[in-house]
């Protein structure tokens, strides 16, 4: 996975959009970006911890999402992502349910304290990075299929997800930044 790096002024995308890699997932890749993953509960913790309330229902950019949201979106999105994952490596090519992020964001328990959000967070992404670790080449290659854009290998999943990570804590740091917050609730 390459990332498109840029200093582009598009909120939406602060590290650049997700790049499926053109050859096979070396080790080292998929090594770093499990690294990424284990790394994103206490790096999201520290970075929305310092925040107020009014600071966690800022949006990160126009017509974007809040911290909040964002906080609550990770768990929602990475559990979905984990039982894709227990699903490929049990069914064969399972067709995966999509599910709405943006209708899951509007109900009532994104409006809440991010505490359940962030330690439910840890806890998933504990057993998931212990699952993947524990994964052999020919599992990495199994295969979901995805309603809308067909089949995934797992290879590739972790690096999307790894950069999914990464892609929301860029959105609350650069938030951060552009407030002048500098990581401390005023």
């Amino acid at each position: 996975m390459e990332l498109i790096s840029t200093d582009t002024p598009d909120l939406r995308y602060p590290i650049g959009q997700f790049s499926p890699p053109d050859t096979a997932v070396t080790q080292d890749q998929l090594d770093r970006w499990i690294d990424d993953i284990a790394a994103l509960p206490a790096d999201l913790r520290s970075t929305v911890s310092p925040l107020t309330d009014n600071q966690l229902d800022t949006p990160y950019r126009p017509d974007g999402w809040t911290v909040r949201q964002v906080v609550h979106h990770l768990p929602d999105s990475h559990m979905n992502s984990l039982i894709r994952f227990k699903w490929a490596l049990t069914e064969d090519r399972p067709l995966i349910k999509a599910y709405d992020e943006k209708g899951w964001a509007v109900l009532p328990d994104c409006r809440k304290p991010i505490g359940h959000s962030l330690d439910l967070l840890d806890a998933l992404h504990r057993n998931w990075v212990d699952l993947l670790r524990g994964l052999s080449g020919p599992q990495l290659r199994r295969e979901f299929v995805h309603p809308e854009s067909g089949p995934v290998e797992l290879a590739v999943t972790v690096g999307a997800y790894a950069w999914h990570g990464r892609h929301h804590l860029a959105h609350v740091e650069r938030l951060i930044e552009r407030e002048g917050w500098n990581g401390r609730a005023r």
